[in-house]
C-alpha cells in the first residue's frame, strides 16, 4: 500500500493482479486497485474529478481524465473516508500510475489538487 497526504487528505492505494481477466498471450493484463480517501481536514471536501497518468513497461503513457471516480463525486465529511475499487489494463505485465483528484472545499467552493501516490501495477510472477 502507498499513501500520500495533500492539504489534510490521505489518499492510500493498493493493487492485485487480476489473472482470471488477463491473457499474456494477448498482451493484456489487468489490474484492480483499491483507493482509500480519508479527510483528515476540518471541512468537508467533494470530488470532483480524478487525472490518471498511465504508464507500461514498454514506454507507453496514456492519460485518463473524467468527473468523479466510479460514476460518483463524494462528499467526505471531516474523519471520514471514501472507498472505492475500479480497474485497469496494461499490455506488458509491469507498469505505474499515478494521478490527481480535483476537489472542493464545501464550505467556500475553494478548488485543490489532491495528489495520488505513484503507484506500480505488477503481476506476482515478476516479483521473485
Amino acid at each position: 500500500m502507498v499513501t500520500t497526504i495533500t492539504d489534510g487528505v490521505k489518499v492510500s492505494v493498493e493493487t492485485i493482479y487480476q489473472p482470471e481477466y488477463s491473457n499474456p498471450a494477448n498482451d493484456h493484463f489487468m489490474f484492480a486497485y483499491k483507493v482509500s480517501i480519508e479527510n483528515m481536514g476540518s471541512y468537508a471536501v467533494r470530488l470532483l474529478s480524478r487525472h490518471w497518468y498511465i504508464f507500461d513497461s514498454n514506454g507507453a503513457k496514456r492519460e485518463v481524465e473524467g468527473e468523479g471516480v466510479v460514476g460518483q463525486q463524494p462528499v467526505i465529511e471531516p474523519g471520514q473516508t471514501h472507498e472505492y475499487v475500479s480497474g485497469c489494463n496494461l499490455k506488458t505485465d509491469m507498469g505505474s500510475m499515478k494521478g490527481e483528484y480535483q476537489m472542493s472545499r464545501m464550505i467556500d467552493n475553494s478548488l485543490f489538487n489532491v495528489q495520488i501516490p505513484e503507484f506500480y501495477l505488477v503481476a506476482p510472477y515478476r516479483m521473485n
